[in-house]
């Protein structure tokens, strides 16, 4: 009977461990299993047998070791670190663990940060040592060591040439830099796409001979202030980087046409092109790049003072560019009436005209560009002094989303100009610099329209030292003279706030709601007091064209003048 009980127990365990045995296994990516194992584990009323079996099994031991942002794939992983814009966050999550370093230290490396001597040491440390987990020098994307430009040398670069895949080379005002720690930096960068090296004035040809050499996909170069740099080598980087897309000569005083055809014939991607001060510069380069640059969006040939109307006026009439957006043509003093209306004509989607000390043309002109409607923006008409009030009246009426324009020296301008230009609904800063005959009326009818202008103010008589005004003031800088002190007149930051609420509330001005006539009367009245003739006022100078006007003028040096600025 006992031998049957055996039996009997026996067979009962054979029969719950067939059980156990046959039902299946706990499915690994089971979260509900996941979640409440251990509630199981705690209050379970399954046989002991069972219970050795599942804390025995691998599966569950790689259930408790396995969260669910770990079974994360590791695009996903990589997109959500990016969104991580703190260095000290993605250093926590590259100690978390493996996978999560792995997929993380690309993104806290690609970009080091060098803006202290002390982390450009940790930098090349790192980069310079053969004892690591990760091969930091190769992760390296992009350099910039411009916020040290004053400390780098080209024994500081040196721990970075074995950096062979940096895509981005940032080393402006870096001016002890020589072609040596250029090259250095250069050499074997085949992925190179972006390299600034601004204000380097020892570099010289054999540094972009380098480039040529080395950096096939390069797109973007920027050489500005590098006067050293001739035709030869930019004609071997045109030919060798056919994927150029924006270049920036700046004051590159020995470049000729010979360069920029070259890169008119064998760049076809050009976006942006800056020729700035490249006085060697003639028409038949301006022809080549906006007749074969089909994407070109930016051109800028300030002072270059060669260019006349057949740079525009030879360029085939059956083309239009409908990419070009930005074109600067600051001091091309030849250029009249007839190159502005080309100019309108191929390139109907301009958004910014610059035409500053272009001091040939006419209302004319500014009729052509009444035709960009819409779309134009930013227009500088600067020292254009043959425009009148009517040009203007018609500018308004058929381009009202104009953000920015700067009216400097055009003396034949009244306040008839201001009134209209105030009812532009978009209307942000406008330059108005020694329009003489300019007066309040102009100011309160800005001030009841609500611009915000970023301005600065010359020659401003008696309206900005009327005692009730003066009030707003910013207070003049301790450095100054005496007589600088008199003189001094700013307004910034919260003053233009209550100066523009004082204004809007002034009791004494006469103000049309309209914004575009006034009352004769105010004349009949006798309100010379009010009605004061002022010499300009808010001038912007995002492209500072007139600064050389201004210079002297700010401090009112010789007594004549008095400076004036408007901040929002």
């Amino acid at each position: 009977m006992s031998r049957s009980r055996s039996q009997v127990a026996e067979n009962g365990g054979s029969t719950s461990a067939s059980s156990s045995a046959s039902s299946p296994e706990r499915a690994v990516y089971d979260d509900t299993d996941f979640f409440t194992a251990q509630r199981n584990d705690s209050q379970s009323s399954i046989g002991i047998d069972t219970l050795k079996d599942m804390t025995m099994s691998p599966a569950p031991v790689q259930q408790h070791v396995s969260s669910p942002i770990s079974r994360l794939p590791p695009e996903l992983l990589i997109y959500i670190f990016s969104k991580i814009t703190s260095s000290a966050d993605l250093r926590s999550c590259v100690l978390v663990s493996k996978t999560w370093s792995s997929n993380s230290v690309d993104l806290l490396w690609h970009r080091p940060l060098c803006n202290t001597w002390k982390n450009l040491l940790n930098v090349v440390s790192s980069v310079g040592s053969q004892d690591c987990y990760f091969p930091y020098n190769d992760l390296v994307k992009r350099l910039n060591l411009s916020t040290l430009s004053e400390q780098i040398s080209d024994g500081t670069v040196q721990p970075f040439d074995h950096c062979g895949r940096i895509e981005r080379l940032t080393l402006t005002g870096c001016v002890k830099l020589t072609d040596s720690g250029v090259i250095s930096l250069i050499d074997g960068s085949r992925g190179l796409l972006a390299l600034d090296i601004t204000g380097l004035d020892s570099v010289t040809d054999y540094s972009l001979l380098a480039v040529a050499d080395n950096c096939p996909r390069l797109q973007g170069l920027n050489i500005t202030d590098c006067s050293k740099v001739t035709d030869e080598s930019l004609v071997a980087v045109a030919e060798a980087c056919r994927y150029l897309k924006r270049l920036k000569l700046n004051n590159c005083s020995l470049i000729t046409d010979k360069s920029i055809l070259a890169v008119a014939y064998h760049c076809p991607s050009m976006l942006e092109i800056d020729l700035h001060n490249c006085r060697h510069i003639t028409n038949e380069s301006i022809t080549a790049l906006i007749s074969r640059g089909r994407q070109l969006r930016e051109l800028r040939v300030g002072q270059c003072n060669l260019i006349t109307d057949n740079a525009f006026l030879e360029i085939p009439t059956h083309l239009t560019f409908e990419s070009l957006r930005i074109l600067d043509l600051t001091a091309c003093a030849q250029l009249r009436d007839e190159a502005v209306e080309k100019i309108i004509e191929t390139s109907p989607r301009l958004r910014n005209l610059v035409l500053a000390k272009c001091k040939e043309i006419t209302d004319r002109s500014v009729l052509a560009i009444t035709k960009l409607g819409k779309n134009l923006h930013y227009i500088h008409l600067g020292h254009c002094a043959q425009i009148t009030d009517a040009a203007v009246v018609q500018l308004v009426k058929m381009c009202n989303r104009i953000r920015y324009i700067d009216l400097a020296c055009c003396h034949r301008l009244t306040d008839l100009s201001v009134k209209q230009l105030a009812t532009l609904p978009k209307l942000r800063r406008i330059g108005l610099v020694k329009c003489n005959s300019i007066t309040d009326k102009s100011i309160l009818a800005l001030a009841k329209a609500n611009v915000e202008p970023r301005a600065k103010s010359q020659g401003v008589q008696a309206f900005f030292l009327r005692e009730d005004l003066i009030t707003f003031c910013r207070e003049a800088p301790p450095e100054f003279t005496e007589h600088q002190r008199n003189v001094f007149c700013v307004f910034s930051g919260e003053g233009v706030n209550r100066l523009r609420h004082y204004l809007n509330e002034d009791p004494t001005a006469t103000y049309d709601p309209e914004g575009t006539m006034y009352d004769d009367r105010d004349g009949e009245d006798g309100e010379t007091d009010q009605t004061v003739e002022m010499a300009g006022m808010m001038h912007a100078t995002g492209l500072g064209a007139d600064d050389e006007d201004m210079e002297d003028d700010v401090d009112g040096a010789d007594g004549s003048q008095y400076g004036a600025e408007l901040d929002p």
